[in-house]
């Protein structure tokens, strides 16, 4: 919805809708940015399209178990906590899915990882919110004595699965490929389908449908679906990928539209307030511990599936990774604010820089420096825009000034209202 100023003149001046607003579509344009970019430097290089099917798909491959980290880092985040562990816990789920395989075949060792992460991630709740110990040392000592963990369990060695039938369900677990409908057709129909639905939501208005809101998806949507018969583009989604995007979908809508999703939010944004209104702050932070450990666990089969073994020190640095991807999407330090879209969004951006430079072939060197400017460059960006939105809400929630004489001071000459000034929404 667009924030609109009404003028003296009592007519309606459109600003920019909130939801493209830089404080909250922010990391979505510097995406943007970075594939412009990438794609102007390998057409300069003289190398092959950038934004070509294939590389489409290793981005989103090559995100995939990161995203599915970032999602559930994203919920502790929300919460008003936050996991250093889950890189430890991940490589402990595939050692010990690893490990009991020969034992209890394939199903029964996996669902012992899956709840090996999910008891380490209960601990964590557990004394992070009843002990009453700071999250940062709480899981700084899980990661460090899960990892050590992990060693006695491979005794320092690469635990590889054996041929057969476990090692063949193993593979089933991330061994299929799809390949997508055209996705231009599909945005067309998806940009339809918007333009119908603000069309239909406004038929009493019929300033709604003059509105670019309505008729820029309705235009674009057209011309897509034109453009589809000759214009095609299909991406191969692996089996971890489609993992990844329904975990998205599934955890976006709880946070939007169930009663969970708002006392999550309520839990991390203000935990007191909560607490008397009824809200089991304790019981919601803990079960995020719950979430992002079974999710690490199940992580780490997923890096077993493909590679078929487990070292020792894999997946190191994980977790730094998945919480930078969920900063650099606007999640916030201090909880109550957060997006899981946004935050895919930022581990597509760390690993589109990657990717960007095995493409381009340049050194590694850089890699890590150019990835943490971009991480505090952006966080920088959220919050001086953070910071700009609340004064520019302090401000227009201050009561008016009454005028000492109110016939001196005719309504044309009244300050421009804000309409929607007091809600608390754009």
């Amino acid at each position: 919805m667009s924030e609109k100023v009404v003028t003296p003149q009592g007519a309606s001046r459109p600003r920019v809708p909130a939801w493209l607003h830089p404080s909250n579509a922010g990391v979505v344009y510097a995406f943007a940015a970075l594939v412009v970019v990438l794609s102007l430097a390998t057409a300069s290089a003289g190398r092959p399209t950038y934004v070509s099917p294939t590389n489409v798909s290793n981005i989103i491959d090559q995100t995939a178990l990161l995203g599915i980290l970032v999602v559930t880092t994203t919920i502790v985040l929300i919460s008003g906590n936050f996991d250093l562990s889950v890189g430890s816990v991940a490589a402990l789920g595939a050692a010990t899915c690893l490990g009991l395989m020969p034992a209890l075949g394939f199903y029964g060792a996996f669902a012992v990882a899956l709840l090996a992460g999910a008891g380490i991630g209960l601990f964590n709740g557990v004394v992070v919110q009843y002990v009453g110990i700071n999250a940062f040392i709480v899981t700084l000592g899980t990661l460090t004595a899960v990892r050590g963990l992990v060693l006695i369990i491979t005794d320092g060695r690469t635990v590889t699965a054996s041929d057969g039938a476990d090692r063949d369900a193993l593979r089933a677990l991330d061994g299929s490929r799809w390949v997508t409908p055209n996705l231009y057709l599909l945005a067309g129909l998806v940009l339809l389908a918007v333009a119908a639905w603000r069309l239909w939501s406004g038929r009493e208005r019929p300033e709604e449908r003059r509105r670019p809101a309505t008729w820029l998806p309705l235009v674009a949507g057209v011309a897509l679906l034109a453009a589809s018969p000759v214009a095609v583009f299909t991406v191969r989604l692996s089996q971890r990928a489609l993992y990844m995007l329904v975990l998205v979908a599934v955890a976006a809508w709880v946070l939007r539209y169930t009663t969970v999703g708002r006392r999550l939010y309520a839990t991390g944004g203000n935990a007191e307030a909560a607490r008397l209104s009824g809200v089991a702050v304790d019981r919601y932070r803990v079960m995020a511990f719950v979430l992002n450990g079974t999710a690490a666990a199940f992580v780490g089969v997923l890096y077993a599936s493909r590679l078929g073994s487990i070292n020792p020190t894999g997946l190191s640095g994980f977790e730094l990774t998945a919480l930078a991807a969920a900063i650099l999407g606007g999640t916030s330090l201090f909880g109550g604010l957060g997006s899981v879209a946004k935050s895919l969004v930022g581990a597509l951006i760390l690993v589109t820089l990657a990717n960007g430079f095995n493409v381009l072939n340049l050194g590694a060197n850089y890699q890590g420096l150019i990835e943490g400017v971009v991480l505090i460059v952006a966080a920088g960006m959220y919050t001086v825009a953070l910071r700009n939105k609340q004064r520019v809400s302090l401000r227009s929630t201050e009561p008016p000034v009454p005028s000492p004489d109110p016939a001196a001071e005719p309504a044309e000459h009244a300050q421009p209202v804000t309409a929607g000034a007091g809600t608390g929404r754009p």
